[in-house]
């Protein structure tokens, strides 16, 4: 087995570059066609999602594998070779094994246990089986992968320990609220038709929306999506499905947003946004339901605490209190550099009528040398502490945006907007920094150990098979030759006597072999045990081309069975 992965993921590189290197469909299919047509590599498969670009493929020499996979992936994600080298990971063999059955489980998702990724496994080798760029060794290894993850959600609580992409959207977006009881009774706007999308409307219709529109496209397949929605018993939700130029009204419309395309370019522009929510407030002001965002705005602090001529200080409270002049060491007492600087600037200009005054007068100059003193020595002894500001707090977003495509949907300059919550995928991969691990993590990870190397020996038993095949037949061939020889020295033989003789000597050349090539078998399958089969070769004279059409003909039937039925 000669297995590498090249790859870069949201462990090894910025959203940002992954956001670059995305592979649309037509890109993926002629990567795999450029891998198996190049020299070191016999098989190949791609995985590709939304925070992964895998290239996996089985080659005969490790450097010249990596060189040319790393440069075929630069090549058809548009990312320079130099930019992108930094990013890469390399596995190979038994490492590139366990690395898969880890994505195969969720342990390398961005959500720790999401079983979306067995999904996009699945489609990554049906892409190669199709495209039969997947030869035994690929189909083995993807095959065996599905298991693996389907045993680890299985057998422990990984998915305790995290869920879908889509559910840790919708909770950040929540903030901390119960996802079914923020969801409840809302208009929600699903973007895009495909399996991301479809999780996603099937998660908003769990937790309770009230309305789910879906735009697409394709309008038949966001048609279809809608129906199943509707459709479905475990829910009562209406959905509908309405073209792509309807976004914009529809999103006046919607409390909450999830957009999931292939577009190569923005769906969402940071104006369209804007647009929306404008729209929208002003529909909901004019309902009576909530106030404008303007008026919202008017509700923050000022810059300043003061009171005359946007003076930085509460000047009632220093009047009131102690009676000396503003200007003087009292109004300054307690204050830190950058409100003494502040303060300052006011005193010399901030006022149009005072503006040569201030400049001539001493105090301005004093106030300069006292904050020149307070960023040296910390803060001015305090006589007097600024009454403190009561901190309003920021109004609900009128609008809720989920980005979960790669590249991004959404202008990530909506984040500025006033009135919306954008999560995407890089905020994602901040909040799953510090999401907990579950215990049952640990026994995920024993799982995964236990079948790398069970895939391992089971790799490399197989390795020396079609060679026992061959020793096997070549013995076949030796009876036969024996027999007939028989048959010129006694033609007169009945045929019951010359059967029990071909069978008798059958079985002794049964029992010679069935020792050494079981012994054989079992040696292989340890650690080092390839040479097994070069050195029963050798010790029997194989021809190295019968071997290796025995080899051919079992990998052409294992990969007929992988693929079923045409």
């Amino acid at each position: 087995m000669s297995l590498l992965v090249v790859g870069l993921s949201h462990r090894s590189a910025p959203v940002s570059l992954l956001e670059r290197a995305t592979l649309n469909a037509d890109a993926q299919i002629k990567l795999l066609q450029d891998t198996v047509a190049a020299e070191p590599a016999a098989e190949a498969a791609v995985l590709a999602t939304c925070n992964r670009i895998e290239l996996y493929a089985d080659v005969d020499k490790f450097h010249a594998g990596v060189a040319e996979l790393s440069t075929l992936l630069a090549q058809h994600s548009g990312v320079g070779l130099d930019e992108l080298t930094p990013y890469l990971y390399v596995h190979y063999e038994d490492r590139a094994v366990h690395h898969l059955f880890s994505v195969a489980c969720g342990l390398d998702s961005m959500v720790v246990g999401e079983g979306q990724i067995l999904g996009q496994i699945k489609d990554s080798l049906a892409k190669a089986q199709e495209l039969h760029s997947a030869g035994r060794l690929l189909n083995d290894l993807f095959q065996q992968a599905l298991r693996v993850g389907k045993r680890a959600h299985s057998e422990t609580g990984i998915d305790r320990a995290g869920q879908s992409l889509v559910t840790f959207g919708l909770q950040q977006l929540s903030s901390g609220t119960a996802v079914e009881a923020w969801a409840k009774g809302k208009r929600a706007l699903v973007i895009g038709a495909g399996s991301m999308s479809s999780l996603a409307a099937a998660t908003l219709a769990r937790a309770g929306v009230a309305e789910i529109v879906v735009a697409n496209r394709t309008s038949d397949r966001a048609e279809r999506l809608a129906q199943i929605i509707t459709e479905s018993p475990e829910t009562d939700v209406s959905a509908r499905a309405v073209p792509m130029d309807s976004v914009p009204f529809e999103l006046t419309r919607a409390d909450v947003a999830v957009s999931c395309t292939g577009a190569t370019g923005l769906v969402l522009t940071a104006d369209a946004v804007a647009a929306a929510v404008a729209d929208r407030v002003s529909q909901d002001v004019s309902a009576g339901t909530t106030a404008p965002l303007d008026d919202v705005r008017e509700e923050f602090p000022p810059t300043s605490v003061g009171v005359e001529d946007g003076c930085p200080l509460d000047l009632s409270a220093v009047q009131g209190a102690s009676g000396f002049s503003v200007m003087g060491e009292a109004a300054v007492a307690g204050m830190d550099a950058a409100t003494l600087e502040q303060h300052a600037a006011w005193v010399g200009g901030s006022a149009v009528e005072r503006r040569e005054a201030a400049r001539s007068t001493p105090e301005a100059e004093l106030i300069t040398e006292l904050a020149t003193m307070a960023a040296t020595v910390g803060r001015i002894p305090e006589r007097r502490r600024p009454e403190p500001v009561a901190h309003i707090p920021r109004p609900a977003p009128v609008l809720s945006l989920l980005d979960l495509a790669m590249p991004r949907d959404v202008d990530a300059a909506v984040h500025r907007l006033a009135g919306v919550r954008l999560v995407d995928i890089e905020s994602l991969a901040e909040a799953s920094a510090d999401a907990p691990m579950a215990a049952d993590v640990d026994a995920v990870r024993r799982i995964v150990s236990d079948e790398v190397a069970a895939f391992g020996a089971a790799q490399r038993a197989a390795h020396i098979t079609p060679t026992v095949v061959a020793l096997r037949a070549m013995a076949a061939e030796v009876v036969a030759g024996e027999i007939a020889r028989l048959d010129g020295r006694l033609p007169g033989l009945d045929d019951k006597h010359r059967a029990e003789i071909t069978q008798t000597v059958r079985r002794v050349v049964d029992k010679l072999l069935h020792a050494p090539t079981v012994r054989v078998k079992q040696l292989a399958a340890e650690p080092g045990g390839a040479g097994y089969a070069d050195a029963l070769r050798t010790l029997f004279d194989l021809d190295q081309e019968t071997v290796a059409s025995v080899s051919r003909a079992e990998e052409d039937s294992e990969i007929s069975k992988n693929r079923g039925p045409a």
